[in-house]
């Protein structure tokens, strides 16, 4: 399956310095000090994942010369719940793009979804030959309400919104593998207990359930506070993360280390700089430092680093790229492009 990405575009909440706002967010200032995070990105009140999406795809649209009218196939992958419930965003965004009458389908795996939504691609291009236009968004909007951006997981959570035109037969940034992988043994890692069908708002059930997705103590809790399970889980986790890559590698016919570049999700710098050295990566060869200034963008991480090396022009002809990053389920994810 031959197809590239022509075009990428972006939208970003208003960078805001980390320290300024932790108060907002955490008593533990100590560890918000050692995230190592410089800033992160919040979007204005009233804005939504859909904004977000939208203003980034009109940007790509832009710089492949298209509009929303060429689009076939439209795919976004989303961190956190959209703005409604029981409504499908991609296709409000779709129809906000002038493209009724195209397919449009919702990822909803959280932070591995924005790296899937490729291989989906491969597999609508490969059973619809008509096809020759597709649009990857991933976005990520911090539902507040039921998210901590400092609190929920370990490092600062930020709103933005990538978008990659995909072109059939395009020879730059050409994608050549994708690989998933998923595991439910932690399924319910980052489980709201409140809010679905087994415990509806309103009822007694969801009234002594957590309003929100859990802090980093209901994920030691989780894992009974025992070091050995949460040591384990993590070894597990970084395994999982090289096995896509390899087997993507694989595909393509060459070496995990001859890889230009490895994108991945940021998170604060001492928990992704030991992945990288875990995965036994050149930090220089990763997106380590571009983390510390935009916070983690859910599923559009790796998509935004990609961006970010496109407009800096570092990538030589016949380099590969493998973006990579893990998601609820848990689903592991790697797409491989060649430059």
């Amino acid at each position: 399956m031959s197809f590239g990405i022509s075009a990428l575009g972006y939208e970003l909440g208003e960078e805001i310095p980390v320290l300024d706002v932790a108060a907002e967010y955490t008593n533990d200032m100590e560890r918000v000090h050692t995230y190592a995070s410089r800033y992160m990105h919040r979007a204005a009140p009233g804005v939504g994942l859909t904004d977000l999406s939208y203003d980034a795809v009109r940007k790509a649209l832009d710089g492949a010369g298209l509009d929303g009218r060429q689009i076939d196939l439209l795919v976004l992958a989303v961190t956190d719940i959209t703005e409604y419930l029981y409504w499908d965003a991609a296709a409000s965004l779709l129809h906000r793009l002038g493209a009724d009458g195209a397919e449009a389908v919702l990822l909803t795996q959280a932070c591995s979804s924005g790296v899937a939504g490729f291989d989906l691609v491969a597999g609508k291009f490969a059973t619809h030959p008509e096809y020759r236009t597709a649009v990857v968004v991933a976005a990520s909007r911090v539902a507040e309400p039921y998210w901590n951006r400092l609190e929920t997981g370990a490092g600062c959570f930020s709103d933005g919104a990538v978008a990659a035109v995909v072109q059939r037969g395009h020879d730059a940034l050409r994608w050549r593998a994708g690989e998933i992988t998923t595991d439910g043994t932690h399924v319910d890692f980052f489980r709201l207990e409140a809010g679905g069908a087994a415990a509806p708002f309103g009822t007694p059930e969801a009234a002594a359930a957590p309003r929100r997705v859990g802090g980093i103590e209901n994920v030691k809790e989780y894992f009974a506070n025992d070091p050995e399970k949460i040591s384990a889980f993590g070894t597990h986790a970084r395994e999982q993360y090289r096995l896509v890559v390899e087997r993507a590698c694989k595909r393509t016919g060459i070496g995990f280390t001859d890889l230009a570049r490895l994108l991945l999700p940021f998170d604060n710098q001492p928990a992704m700089s030991g992945l990288v050295d875990a995965l036994g990566f050149p930090p220089e060869r990763t997106n380590l430092a571009l983390a510390a200034d935009f916070g983690h963008l859910g599923a559009a991480d790796p998509l935004f680093a990609l961006a970010r090396e496109t407009e800096a022009g570092t990538l030589r002809r016949g380099d590969h790229v493998a973006l990579a990053a893990v998601g609820r389920g848990m689903s592991w994810a790697c797409a491989l492009f060649e430059a």
